[in-house]
C-alpha cells in the first residue's frame, strides 16, 4: 500500500471513529423509540464501514464478510423493529 493510501485510510478510520459519537448520543438521549432503533442502525452500519476500511487497509479479505453479514443483520433488525413498532403488538395493522 502507498503512502497516500495509507493516509486516506487512516483519515478515513478517524473521520469514522469520531462520527460514531453523533448516534451513539442519539441512541443514549433519543426522545423516542424510533430515534434510538434508527441510530443503533446508523451505529452499526457505521461499525460496518470501520470494519471494510480496516481490511482494505490490512489486506484481510475475511473482515468483508463479516463487515457485509453485520450490514445485512443491522437492517433487517431495523424493518423487523419498524414493523413491530407500526403494527402493534398483536401483529395486525
Amino acid at each position: 500500500m502507498s503512502g497516500w493510501q495509507e493516509l486516506v485510510c487512516h483519515g478515513v478510520l478517524g473521520t469514522l471513529g469520531v462520527s460514531l459519537l453523533l448516534p451513539l448520543y442519539r441512541l443514549v438521549r433519543g426522545p423516542s423509540l424510533t430515534d434510538r432503533v434508527v441510530a443503533l442502525d446508523l451505529l452499526a452500519l457505521q461499525v460496518a464501514g470501520l470494519i471494510i476500511v480496516y481490511s482494505v487497509y490490512t489486506g484481510h479479505s475475511v473482515l468483508l464478510d463479516v463487515a457485509l453479514t453485520l450490514a445485512i443483520i443491522s437492517s433487517l433488525g431495523t424493518i423487523v423493529i419498524a414493523r413491530y413498532l407500526f403494527s402493534g403488538p398483536g401483529g395486525q395493522p
